[in-house]
């Protein structure tokens, strides 16, 4: 049986209970299923308090940062995108053309800010078309999206499993997941785009020093949909499982992270195992940051922020916060200049069982 980031599927054992936002809830003090060294980071910086800073939205799915210490965030399936001030100014500045939904987990989907923002005003988008899943890139003058521009097509869509995370590492290079297109085959085939992270020039094409000289430079994922870097430069990634366990991988070029043949930790030769495996009813990972020596994981169906500690390439036991209280958590990034977190919801839809403009946008501050 396939299981299906927000398909009923995923979803027969969703508790109906989705509270409004209101004072933080208590922290599941509760560990995840893991294989590597469960030892602290000795880091103190944790949750301490959570506001709402924006609502009326619906499935908000990306959040990049522009040097304003505005966000720019899209939504799914209106294929629109707007900036919001960290005082909670909203702006629809543009709608991204060409989008399709794929009746599922597809439409508009990542987005990530040029660091270059400044002189070349770029920003790009990873999404549904109406015959694959795209790269594209558009012109943001502060005000207005323009000059819609596709620097990678190809990319096999289907109704769940498009994977959509759209990031810029610390090497300038633009990052993507992609999910498997519900073909599991995809993951293992190296000529495929489909069930990797791929790292790639502004262009499109793939980056000096990827490990088979394409644009592949992970595989063996089911639907990664998270993506950050630690303090020190090193790649994590969080994805769906099926049934069993979803993953937090740390995440080195070349390497095969075992999607068919492993879900979770396997002993199969030539498989790199995960971090930290979860049961797919505590986690369902979306979005995933760094901050203070710690991983913070957002959570579909588990419903809660995963904080999880990291020591060099270790990963401490992780804890759970705000445990049903505010639904299905999608994205999690830091916020520049600031000791918080941006939280965003993915309630508004059949699967959340919200009705349009539920969702909304959290700040949590870190002590």
């Amino acid at each position: 049986m396939t299981r299906i980031g927000t398909s009923s599927a995923r979803l027969r054992r969703r508790s109906a209970a989705v509270a409004t936002a209101g004072t933080m809830a208590a922290g599941l003090l509760v560990g995840a299923v893991g294989n590597s060294s469960a030892t602290g980071a000795g880091v103190d910086s944790v949750p301490t308090g959570i506001r709402t800073v924006s609502s009326s939205w619906t499935i908000p799915w990306g959040l990049s940062w522009l040097p304003s210490g505005s966000a720019l965030i899209t939504e799914r399936n209106s294929f629109q995108v707007y900036t919001l001030t960290q005082s909670g100014t909203k702006t629809q500045v543009g709608t991204v053309p060409n989008v399709s939904t794929t009746g599922g987990e597809g439409g508009l989907m990542g987005v990530a800010v040029s660091p270059n923002w400044n002189t070349d005003h770029y920003v790009y988008f990873m999404h549904s078309a109406a015959n694959d899943n795209r790269i594209a890139r558009m012109t943001f003058n502060g005000t207005t999206l323009t000059n819609y521009t596709t620097i990678l097509t190809g990319i096999a869509r289907s109704t769940y499993h498009n994977g959509g995370r759209l990031k810029f590492g610390p090497d300038g290079y633009l990052y993507a997941t992609t999910g498997d297109a519900q073909n599991s085959a995809n993951a293992q085939n190296k000529n495929s785009l489909n069930g990797k992270i791929l790292r790639m020039t502004t262009a499109g094409q793939a980056a000096p020093g990827n490990p088979f000289g394409t644009l592949v430079y992970s595989l063996g994922h089911r639907n990664p949909q998270g993506l950050t870097w630690d303090a020190q430069g090193r790649l994590w990634a969080a994805e769906f499982g099926n049934v069993q366990f979803d993953e937090l991988n740390l995440i080195t070029p070349g390497a095969n992270y075992g999607w068919p043949t492993c879900e979770g930790s396997c002993s199969t030769a030539g498989m790199t195992n995960p971090k930290r495996q979860w049961t797919t009813g505590e986690a369902s990972p979306s979005g995933l940051t760094f901050a203070d020596g710690a991983l913070y994981l957002a959570a579909l169906k588990g419903q809660r922020l995963w904080r999880i500690p990291v020591t060099g390439t270790k990963t401490g036991t992780p804890v759970a916060y705000y445990t049903s209280s505010y639904g299905r958590l999608r994205t999690v990034e830091t916020v520049p200049g600031l000791n918080s977190l941006w939280l965003t919801t993915t309630n508004a839809d059949g699967n959340g069982g919200q009705p349009a403009g539920s969702d909304k946008v959290f700040q949590v501050d870190l002590s």
